[in-house]
């Protein structure tokens, strides 16, 4: 029986990209199959930061990080609390995983010109002991050029493969089914949509204007997660969180709906973890919106005083940048879904970044001068453009304006002004000596021993309310939906599984539908960097092992 292709990727993401590129590497034939327009190749990569996990790179040496496999296996292993029947592969992916991140991963990126910015962050801290969860030293390595710069390679070799007739790019096609007309899963349906021409990341039409079937002796599934979907996200939401939240916003366009999930898991495919997610605390919504409740991530540095919806402080060790899921699980306690960063211009200057390519024209851009500028800054441009627009700030000159900004944006005036006072000047008396019984105080200074966040993430101490640090700024922070950790379940070869353990025969899953990798390399919580690591990582080996197969 005739076969319009050797494989099928289903879903133009970074995933996608990465395991076709290695299919066309070895001469074989594809066709990728994603419903979006063909200008939104790259998925959600496309609006990442760029962030890659690395282990004892060269970046880390010239910063004096001491790094290495062991503790890198450490740190994941004590932040994934692999604790579950069904963790057999997803364990098995991290072991592969950090092997690949201490190993190939920077060399192979690098031999195809992708480049890194030299200070590397430091993100999920912890603060629990030596093997529980976060990174024990930084690791967070930002590409040059961000999300459009860690995918320009793969778009490249994809488009080569379609220049030289291996691959056929179908856009606008939505598949609605995966069935077997031999012994294997070969045959993917669908519907072609009208085309759209709305900008990257708006939402497209699905008008259907036809259908299609193709037939090729692989499938390889790189669709994505649900953080586009809030229904399906509320009911996958583990009760170890509390009660979903009523109101999220969403760090991934509707797209990333999960419809394909369910369409592999009607094929026979295994889902498992279903009830691990990623989801930010630190969510603003975007002043000028791309899609539909689009929210930003602040990624803050260690001073901001972190609040729940009355005022009170957020138990140690729930500092900013710390623990997002223990943070996340404690604010779902509180019977609110929204918190609070107070801080002043001089810390909102120096330790606020928000996430993604948009919000960082300088590094995406690829602009040295505009770097040199933003650390200038008094507070960079984009940063400045929320304290201005976004209806999640309040900046005023004295607290008790500040107080009142803050209850105007809440159902309920919460926070007393008297209390909110004596909790900053309490901080604030911590400041004075070189001493102090503050554990964020305390994380802070030893955050500023790190040449990186004194650099570019960490004030200096100083008090919250000195008037010449000021104004005074205040952050209501949103649930921001972001990443599926669960997923189709998948070995080593990245061949899908059945509820059985057996391989469903000429399925493949990579990329955030399989967990990425395994169906859940990342057990409970994330290391960050990891997300697109392990696109390239899972879509590199779908790609490798399909083309074995198929030959």
């Amino acid at each position: 029986m005739a076969y319009d292709a050797d494989v099928i990727v289903i879903g133009a993401g970074l995933a996608g990209l990465a395991a076709t590129a290695e299919l066309v590497d070895a001469g074989r034939r594809v066709i990728l199959v994603d419903q979006e327009p063909e200008h939104a190749i790259g998925g959600q990569a496309h609006w990442s930061f760029g962030g890659l996990f690395f282990v004892d790179s060269p970046e880390q040496r010239r910063m004096r990080i001491k790094d290495s496999h062991a503790l890198a296996l450490q740190d994941w292993m004590g932040t994934a609390a692999f604790d579950r029947p069904e963790d057999h592969w997803p364990r098995k992916w991290a072991q592969a995983y950090v092997d690949f991140a201490a190993g190939e991963k920077r060399s192979w990126l690098h031999g195809q010109g992708v480049r890194f910015f030299p200070v590397v962050g430091w993100a999920e801290r912890g603060g629990y002991d030596a093997q529980g969860h976060g990174n024990s030293v930084p690791r967070f390595h930002i590409t040059w050029g961000t999300g459009p710069g860690l995918l320009a390679p793969f778009v490249r070799r994809v488009r080569a493969g379609a220049a030289r007739g291996l691959v056929q790019l179908k856009f606008r096609h939505r598949v609605t089914g995966l069935s077997r007309s031999a012994g294997s899963v070969d045959t993917v349906t669908g519907e072609v949509l009208e085309p759209s021409s709305v900008e990257r990341g708006e939402a497209s039409s699905r008008v259907v204007t036809g259908d299609f079937e193709f037939r090729a002796q692989a499938v390889i599934v790189t669709s994505g997660g649900i953080g586009g979907n809030h229904d399906l996200v509320r009911a996958n939401w583990p009760e170890r969180l509390g009660a979903p939240p009523q109101r999220m916003i969403s760090g991934v366009p509707a797209h990333v709906d999960g419809r394909m999930l369910g369409i592999a898991e009607d094929a026979g495919a295994h889902l498992i973890n279903r009830d691990r997610m990623w989801h930010y605390t630190e969510g603003i919504q975007n002043w000028n919106p791309i899609w539909d409740r689009h929210g930003i991530r602040i990624l803050p540095g260690p001073s901001s005083l972190w609040l729940d919806a009355r005022g009170d402080r957020l138990p140690v060790p729930l500092f900013p940048g710390f623990d997002t899921l223990g943070t996340l699980e404690h604010i779902m306690k509180t019977g609110h879904d929204y918190t609070w960063f107070v801080l002043n211009q001089r810390i909102i200057g120096k330790e606020f970044t928000l996430s993604g390519s948009e919000q960082n024209p300088d590094l995406t851009g690829k602009s040295v001068r505009g770097v040199i500028d933003r650390a200038r800054a008094e507070v960079p441009g984009p940063v400045k453009a929320f304290m201005d627009h976004g209806v999640d700030f309040v900046v005023e000159k004295d607290l008790g304006a500040l107080v009142r900004g803050m209850n105007a944006l809440t159902p309920k005036p919460l926070i007393d002004e008297d209390i909110l006072r004596r909790t900053i000047a309490a901080r604030d008396r911590e400041i004075a000596n070189p001493f102090t019984k503050d554990l964020q105080v305390m994380a802070l200074r030893g955050a500023r021993t790190f040449l990186g966040d004194r650099l570019i993430r960490a004030a200096a101490p100083h008090r919250i309310l000195d008037p010449k640090a000021g104004p005074l700024v205040a952050v209501r922070l949103n649930i921001l939906t972001r990443k599926t950790l669960g997923g189709l379940e998948t070995d080593l070869s990245s061949r899908v599984l059945t509820e059985g353990g057996t391989p469903l025969p000429g399925v493949y899953a990579a990329g955030e539908a399989a967990g990425f990798g395994g169906g859940g390399v990342h057990g409970y919580r994330s290391l960050e960097g990891t997300f697109l690591g392990g696109c390239l990582f899972s879509g590199r080996t779908a790609g490798r092992a399909a083309a074995r197969a198929v030959s």
